[in-house]
């Protein structure tokens, strides 16, 4: 039935011409022309004759019901095909699918948005562009769990706007493939289980894959990775003629050999000489007769070699029959090495007991026990060898067992070098406390000293000079408060690139021309919390070591970059726990470090440069910053290639923190005069002397006490105190447990510890508000200023509380 039709133009010629008449009428009628009159009719006419002659030609289309797509015979259509198909309109909606492919798709998504992977639906979403546009498109091989597809998709319909998507399984049946998955599959862990070792091998005769019970043989682990090396590697022929797997050196099982092809007969190689193509191997233990325990013994030393534990066999007459790998690595044999006797293992002096203790267990009942033994490659280090009598193996009758303790020495060495640290430290942290008590003295008397003289006395350049050096050595103690990692730090969150390129312009200078600096930085990196001075001082310090080390010039490269927790589990480091790291290298190519040196560069005072070139001091300091700012640090040396020193500083965890701005320094009045009167509790009376001396000149009244009981009864002596000054670490009764007593009576009390500690190990330790920290060594001008900030700042207090 047709919807709607266009009548013919000879319907409509009457009315046309009854109208040209009446136009040409009027026109006459309004000019008086008849010629013009007539020229209109013309043209009106042949315009009405061109419009019929184009509609002849482009005659219009009409409109039936029976043009409308019917889905129901298309869908039909598509289910007698052996692919999925889906046809989809011009706005991406699905119109029409077969059954298979609601089966592959289930809820029949729209095509390209079949699948989740984002990588297939790119694809496929450039392909429908590409049909729109040119006609059709394919993709290859889409992945969909076990379906490979090829998809081919086509503008079709009347109008083209459709889109006709067809997906045709990819089908390339190969027997390498099911051999591939059978082996790798339950069907291989079945054949190992039976006993039945089966591989693959290429038409070069390289393994392509294999069953576990393959890969337990020939490599020593189910797990190892064996792909692609030679099959004839992992075999070995004896003068019998007879197969073996080439680890089982001393004895194993005999293997009997099948081997399948996999290339179906009269297929071409490929070209003229080629080898034999793939093939499946299977190989099978071949037991041997003969009632003597060889069988047995072949197959026990197969077991043996593959356990973890260091074993080995000798005969009566004390030879070595078998030695496993693991016994080897404890005796520190190379690859290949077998002893003739296992006296020959250890040092002289225990040769003759060892060989009475095998003739004894060979020939006697059977039993076992243990013996002391010294290994000739470890004689400072005694181990335990267990041996036991074993009859009806043929020729073997003692079994030895070795421990490897090779982890286990490490890992002493390691805790006998952090606890010799440790004790260093402490000793390092007591000595330089004794000197900056000391160094106080020298630099608070030589400040008393410059007051009574002037710049051109014949003394005032020697007390200069005194007091210089003073500093000097406060410097030095500040580097063993450093190693013992009790000094006072300022940390911040910071960037180690940051932090590299603040220091990279002092470095050039430092290196000099002959040394080149080398400076990258990773990505991606995390921020870290520590002290950037003292940051700056540990890339420094390592710098000129660098340097130091290459005396005829080289490259000095600092590498900043990010170590994930996941790299950090690959590293197996015993000692870096596993998390985020950002690490910083310094690198040279200089002479490098002996290995019998490496584990000492650590220790204060080591150190190999020559008399007066160094005090020992770089680099146990650096060991000590990176230590209490939550750091590891590791050194690594190639001899004659150069060394380096890496520092993983864990990654702030609050990334959302925002970096600490550095204080703002208190603008330092010029007037340190003050009046009122101090209490000063010192247990050093060098110390307690200049001290008082000093804050005396100052206008202060000073009362003085050595301990800390002492001070609490001067303390209710007085009338009044205005400010008290006490050292930490007292006999008796320390400072802060002073403090606290004195808090009880005087709450107000503003409070100024001096100590040669750091400030931030005693603020942990010490719970009280309201203190100041002045640390030694210190001049007299620094206690002035510290006692009249403290007296200020409890003044303030005293008012917010009021």
């Amino acid at each position: 039935m047709n919807l709607g039709r266009v009548p013919p133009a000879r319907t409509f010629l009457p009315f046309v011409g009854l109208a040209a008449a009446a136009s040409a009428a009027l026109v006459w009628y309004a000019v008086r022309d008849p010629a013009l009159a007539a020229g209109f009719v013309a043209t009106l006419i042949a315009l009405l004759l061109l419009t019929a002659w184009v509609r002849r030609l482009y005659p219009p289309q009409t409109v039936s019901a029976d043009a409308l797509p019917d889905w129901t015979v298309a869908r039909a259509a598509a289910d007698a095909s052996s692919m999925a198909i889906a046809i989809t309109d011009r706005a991406g909606k699905l119109v029409c699918a077969s059954d298979l492919f609601g089966e592959w798709f289930p809820g029949f998504p729209a095509p390209p948005g079949i699948l989740t992977d984002s990588v297939t639906t790119e694809s496929l979403t450039a392909a429908g562009r590409a049909a729109w546009r040119d006609g059709q498109a394919r993709v290859a091989a889409i992945v969909h769990g076990a379906l490979r597809l090829d998809v081919d998709v086509t503008r079709t319909g009347r109008a083209e706007d459709y889109l006709l998507w067809r997906f045709a399984p990819v089908r390339q049946p190969s027997a390498i493939d099911d051999v591939h998955r059978v082996l790798t599959g339950e069907a291989g862990r079945h054949l190992s289980e039976a006993g039945i070792m089966a591989a693959m091998i290429g038409g070069e005769g390289r393994i392509r894959t294999a069953n576990g019970a393959f890969l337990l043989r020939a490599a020593g682990r189910i797990d190892a990775n064996i792909t692609g090396r030679d099959f004839a590697s992992h075999m070995r022929i004896d003068d019998k003629g007879r197969l073996f797997f080439a680890r089982e050196e001393h004895g194993g099982m005999p293997l009997r050999l099948l081997q399948v092809p996999l290339r179906r007969p009269g297929q071409s190689a490929g070209h003229a000489g080629a080898q034999e193509g793939p093939m499946l191997v299977l190989l099978i233990d071949e037991p041997m007769g003969g009632g003597d325990g060889t069988s047995a013994l072949s197959y026990i030393e197969t077991l043996l070699s593959l356990l973890p534990f260091g074993l080995a066999m000798a005969n009566r007459d004390g030879r070595v029959l078998f030695v496993n790998n693991a016994f080897g690595r404890a005796a520190g044999l190379r690859p290949g090495d077998t002893p003739s006797y296992p006296g020959d293992l250890v040092v002289r002096e225990d040769q003759a007991a060892v060989a009475d203790s095998v003739r004894r267990f060979a020939i006697g009942p059977q039993m076992s026990g243990d013996i002391a033994v010294r290994m000739r490659d470890q004689p400072d280090e005694p181990v335990a060898l267990s041996l036991a009598g074993v009859r009806g193996l043929g020729d073997a009758a003692v079994l030895l067992s070795l421990k490897d303790n090779s982890e286990e020495s490490k890992l002493k060495r390691q805790v006998a070098q952090a606890t010799k640290m440790q004790a260093i430290g402490q000793l390092a942290g007591g000595v330089a406390h004794d000197f900056n008590n000391i160094l106080t003295a020298i630099i608070g008397h030589c400040d008393l000293m410059l007051m009574r003289h002037t710049p051109g006395d014949s003394d005032y350049d020697d007390i200069q000079q005194i007091k210089s050096n003073s500093n000097r050595a406060a410097g030095l103690t500040r580097q063993l408060l450093a190693f013992s990692r009790q000094q006072t730090l300022r940390p911040q969150i910071l960037q180690l690139p940051d932090i590299v390129a603040d220091v990279s312009n002092l470095l050039n200078r430092l290196l000099g021309e002959n040394v080149r600096l080398e400076v990258s930085h990773g990505r991606n990196l995390g921020a870290v919390r520590a002290d950037p001075g003292q940051l700056e001082q540990v890339i420094v310090n390592l710098a000129v070591n660098a340097r130091d080390a290459m005396p005829n010039g080289g490259v000095v490269n600092i590498q900043t970059y990010a170590v994930p927790a996941a790299k950090v589990r690959e590293l197996r480091q015993d000692i870096l726990p596993v998390g985020d790291y950002t690490a910083i290298r310094v690198s040279d190519t200089g002479l490098g470090i002996p290995p019998d040196i490496l584990s000492k560069i650590f220790e204060p005072f080591f150190t190999t440069k020559e008399m007066g070139k160094g005090t020992g001091l770089g680099l146990s300091t650096v060991y000590g910053i990176v230590k209490q700012s939550g750091g590891y640090i590791f050194a690594e040396s190639d001899l004659g290639r150069g060394a380096s020193f890496i520092i993983y500083l864990p990654v702030n965890a609050a990334q959302d923190m925002p970096v600490l701005e550095k204080p703002k320094a208190q603008p330092k009045r010029g007037e340190t005069w003050g009046t009122g009167t101090i209490l000063l509790v010192e247990d050093e009376d060098m110390v307690r002397t200049v001290a008082e001396r000093a804050l005396t000149r100052q206008g202060y009244t000073v009362l003085t006490a050595s301990d800390g009981e002492l001070g609490l009864e001067a303390l209710e002596k007085a009338d009044h105190i205005d400010l008290l000054i006490s050292d930490v670490v007292m006999p008796n009764m320390d400072g802060p447990a002073m403090v606290a007593r004195a808090r009880q009576s005087h709450p107000d009390l503003p409070v100024l510890f001096m100590s040669g500690y750091a400030e931030e190990q005693l603020r942990k330790s010490i719970d009280i508000a309201n203190v100041a920290f002045l640390p030694k060594p210190f001049s007299v001008s620094q206690l002035a200023e510290a006692a009249r900030d403290a007296m200020a700042s409890g003044a303030d207090v005293a008012e917010d509380d009021g």
